[in-house]
């Protein structure tokens, strides 16, 4: 059976940056050792902005610029780099909270085995829900999971509020 680990937007503006948090920070060694220890094919998603953010509908409503591709915020946290520093992995530019794309690459990098998903990463309560409903939507047989201590939210009540609603979803979450 193929594993796959979905790094969920381990980048400097989530981390540290423009709207990074104290939680987010904490996640970053969890994060770093299950990257170095897993035994399978690891996908990394960025998520992408532009110059003109503050023109689209997420700037609307989150007037906060934040990984504009190519600036340092938009690069993941040095500390996770690091941990993929030699590994192979696919790395997915998504525009959004949830990645459309993120299936289809799933199913070609499975190659009709069966597999199994765990998704880390950031933020809990947007992105990594986000994805993980969307690929449970698409693979409603496999395995999927989310490993609590390599999440953090917009705040702790959003995190545990996202964890909450996978589980109903029947997604696993590790604590």
């Amino acid at each position: 059976m193929k594993k796959f680990l979905i790094v969920i937007d381990m980048q400097k503006d989530f981390v540290d940056g423009a709207l990074g948090t104290e939680e987010a920070v904490k996640i970053v060694p969890f994060v770093e050792e299950k990257v170095r220890s897993f035994d399978g094919e690891i996908i990394v998603t960025y998520d992408t902005h532009f110059e003109n953010y503050m023109d689209t509908a997420e700037g609307k409503k989150l007037p906060a610029p934040h990984c504009i591709k190519g600036t340092d915020g938009w690069k993941l946290d040095s500390t996770v780099a690091d941990a993929l520093s030699g590994r192979s992995y696919i790395e997915v530019e998504k525009l959004t909270f949830g990645s459309a794309d993120l299936p289809a690459i799933v199913r070609t990098a499975a190659r009709n085995e069966d597999f199994s998903i765990e998704l880390i990463g950031l933020c809990t309560d947007i992105c990594v829900v986000s994805n993980a409903l969307l690929l449970k939507a698409n693979f409603p047989e496999a395995e999927i999971s989310v490993d609590a201590k390599c999440c953090a939210g917009v705040s702790v009540e959003s995190h545990n509020a996202a964890l909450l609603t996978m589980k109903c979803c029947q997604i696993d979450i590790k604590e």
